[in-house]
């Protein structure tokens, strides 16, 4: 097989720079089998079923892991025991079925997964047939499974609102935004939240752009296919929408337009929050796109994925490295960034880029102590992008090349490098 992607998978160089995927060809398309699986925090049945049927809105055949309803006998924040959760994730991406995986939610235990994951194997299992790597999406707590992917596998990643939690419950752009990511091209296309109306979309807040639409027109691109398949195990004849409409319908919930009406495609137009993308320190820089949540990543400091984080842009080439966090107290952000400068792991920065801090200190108390321990490298470092925690958080790929201007007058802008 002749894929420019293949030799980037099989090396054995920790995060080389590879090719960047997905620049002219979507990752995903109507059809395609999605591995749906909970490697942190644990799920309730009304997410879960919500989550299926939003997958399946898309057109995507969803295959569950053995262990997504699973609780850990001892740990209440556990989904299932370690092994469980680690079954369930490299049973999903070695499924040559399978081309993505799809994390339900968050929480905390991701990392406790990765000692015991035969990465050789993994690799093994990176490719689609067409040549094409596969897809991992996720944030927050899975932000220790992109660290491993960009380490181990060269792989590129989607750092995401995942399907299982509030925002795919309570957004109107959260769906239609990150299926804009798993069903369109990523080459040249802008990261965070639009900086006009025009860009924001037509329909006013709120308004469900498929509300007048009959979600049982569409096609079924899965028609033809074995009717069982992507089914919830325990829904019995009803399809996981079905079930899920039957749920909310039990419950008064009136959230099902963002689980079984939200169509590919038709709802991108629904009403984005503007910009508030910030220059700290100017610049222009071009690199690989990489980081994720502050805590885990600080938590990695000293893991195999985060070795030699001195060496890594001689290695590598060029990086941009974004962080966000929640329900952090000040201190607690201080005492992080303490151990990623003395870690070392800025110094393979050739820019900074912050989302959204919810639920911690003041935007300019953030702002302030980033400048303090950043504010002199030299880099361009930039505030407000959106992505984490927020409400309405825009998508992020790691792992692929950008380019960042950050003017010192006006908004900065960050897009993906076209092919």
């Amino acid at each position: 097989m002749n894929s420019p992607y293949l030799a980037a998978s099989a090396r054995s160089t920790p995060r080389s720079a590879g090719v960047s995927p997905y620049l002219d060809t979507a990752p995903l398309q109507a059809g395609d089998t999605v591995r749906l699986i909970a490697p942190s925090g644990p799920t309730d049945e009304e997410s879960l079923l919500r989550a299926i049927a939003q997958l399946e809105s898309w057109g995507l055949r969803v295959v569950i892991g053995d262990n997504v309803r699973a609780h850990h006998p001892r740990v209440k924040y556990l989904a299932g025991t370690d092994e469980q959760r680690r079954a369930d994730l490299v049973d999903a991406w070695c499924d040559d079925s399978a081309a993505a995986v799809i994390a339900l939610r968050g929480g905390f235990g991701a990392m406790r997964l990765l000692d015991g994951i035969d990465f050789d194997l993994m690799r093994r299992h990176a490719l689609r047939p067409d040549g094409r790597p596969k897809l991992l999406t996720g944030s927050s707590d899975i932000t220790a499974l992109h660290q491993a992917w960009d380490h181990h596998l060269s792989v590129a990643t989607l750092f995401c609102p995942m399907v299982g939690n509030d925002p795919f419950k309570n957004s109107t752009v959260v769906p239609a935004e990150v299926a804009d990511w798993l069903f369109e091209p990523w080459g040249g296309r802008e990261l965070g939240f639009p900086a006009d109306e025009n860009a924001a979309g037509e329909n006013a807040a709120g308004e469900d752009p498929a509300a007048d639409e009959d979600p049982a027109a569409d096609e079924d691109p899965a028609a033809d296919e074995d009717p069982a398949a992507g089914e919830d195990p325990a829904a019995g004849e009803n399809s996981a929408a079905e079930k899920w409409k039957e749920w909310a319908e039990s419950t008064g919930s009136n959230q099902t337009k963002t689980s079984a009406t939200t169509q590919v495609g038709v709802s991108s137009a629904a009403r984005r929050p503007l910009s508030r993308a910030r220059t700290l320190v100017p610049g222009t820089a071009k690199g690989r796109l990489g980081g994720g949540n502050l805590s885990l990543v600080a938590a990695g400091m000293g893991s195999p994925e985060l070795s030699g984080v001195r060496e890594l842009r001689e290695r590598s080439g060029p990086s941009i490295l974004m962080l966000e966090d929640v329900d952090e107290e000040l201190y607690r952000l201080d005492n992080l960034l303490v151990q990623l400068v003395r870690g070392g792991w800025f110094d393979s920065a050739d820019a900074v880029v912050l989302g959204s801090w919810q639920d911690c200190a003041e935007i300019n108390e953030v702002e302030a102590l980033f400048m303090d321990y950043l504010g002199e490298m030299g880099i361009p470092i930039v505030s407000e992008m959106g992505f984490g925690h927020d409400p309405d958080a825009p998508s992020t790929p790691l792992g692929v090349a950008v380019t960042l201007e950050a003017p010192a007058q006006g908004r900065p802008r960050m897009w993906v490098d076209e092919a």
